[in-house]
């Protein structure tokens, strides 16, 4: 009883905010519900200000919820042709997410951006988007102000990728499956993948939300190494100087390991289409939920003294990723 004192008023806030979020991303398909509902909560949380009593359930539902809903996602996933995909688009792909993680950190030490907001706008552009920034930012422990800018700089480019992609794809005389595959790497959020590949062509827009998808596989490893590295960093740093003996147990994603399971149950037909669709919708309006109480929790003071600095990293790691992936695909002759 006193768990759900302390936490039900909060995430009912967030629930209700949510919902509404969702219908403006079912009416404005190019931003998507997620935007909105980190939009909505940053705007009351600046403004009239949460109150007191929801603050518990929010914090509960932008970390624990925010995991819950990488889990369910996994129902969408199929393994099989994540396989099939990921070996047709295996070069691009380790390309793109190699150059995005090597210029983000490059920048971002060269403009003293920190760390953690380095990774997540680093991890956001070569993985997914939010998907990706909500399953990093538990992990290194990333601010809610920083979940908020960096989804903010992601959200920014996929915008601009949706316009500019289309009618750029068919000046550059891209066939179906390349345009695909370019969207598919270098368009940041699943929404706006699909968008972007379907101006194109329908073929094109079906083959990018494969290859986003089989993408979207990537927050495995990468949550494994993120989850490494900062035991790594807890283990060699402390207050008083002495080394701390920091468990990786501890630390670990257990949420993706719940990812891969689902993705698994999906693979050999435990799901039936019904189901996926039930679950994946689910999911969605869980992280929509999840980057609400985000949203409730970020202060655009905070933000504001990070800068417009980085606004330019997220330029600079979407330009790369998108030349890569041209570039990738015309060493390889599949352009």
């Amino acid at each position: 009883m006193y768990w759900l004192r302390r936490n039900i008023p909060g995430i009912l806030m967030s629930f209700v905010i949510a919902l509404f979020a969702s219908w403006l991303g079912s009416k404005f398909a190019i931003i998507g519900g997620a935007v909105f509902g980190i939009i909505l909560g940053m705007l009351i949380n600046n403004t009239v200000g949460k109150p007191a009593w929801s603050e518990n359930g929010i914090k509960f539902t932008s970390k624990k919820i925010l995991q819950w809903a990488i889990i369910v996602l996994g129902t969408g996933l199929s393994l099989t042709q994540v396989w099939k995909t990921g070996v047709e688009s295996l070069s691009v792909m380790l390309f793109t997410l190699s150059f995005a993680f090597i210029s983000a950190y490059a920048f971002g030490r060269l403009m003293k951006i920190p760390f953690k907001l380095t990774s997540l706008i680093g991890v956001g552009t070569a993985i997914c988007g939010g998907s990706a920034i909500a399953a990093i930012s538990p992990i290194i422990e990333a601010e809610e102000t920083e979940v908020a800018y960096s989804i903010s700089t992601i959200f920014f480019f996929n915008i601009i990728a949706v316009l500019l992609f289309p009618p750029l794809g068919h000046l550059l005389g891209f066939t179906d499956r390349a345009f695909g595959l370019w969207a598919g790497t270098a368009v940041n959020d699943t929404s706006s993948v699909v968008a972007a590949g379907y101006a194109f062509s329908d073929l094109a827009g079906s083959y990018a939300t494969i290859v986003k998808l089989t993408r979207t596989t990537m927050i495995i490893p990468i949550s494994i190494i993120f989850a490494v590295v900062m035991a790594a960093k807890k283990k060699r740093t402390s207050q008083n100087g002495n080394v701390i003996n920091y468990s990786f147990k501890r630390i670990f994603p257990w949420f993706i390991v719940g990812f891969l399971i689902t993705s698994l149950l999906n693979t050999i037909g435990v799901f039936n289409n019904e189901m996926v669709v039930y679950l994946s919708s689910a999911g969605k309006f869980l992280i929509v939920m999840a980057l609400t109480a985000v949203g409730l929790s970020a202060d655009f003071r905070k933000m504001l003294k990070s800068g417009l600095k980085p606004l330019f990293l997220g330029l600079i790691v979407w330009l790369t990723v998108t030349v890569v992936s041209i570039g990738v695909q015309y060493l390889t002759g599949q352009i």
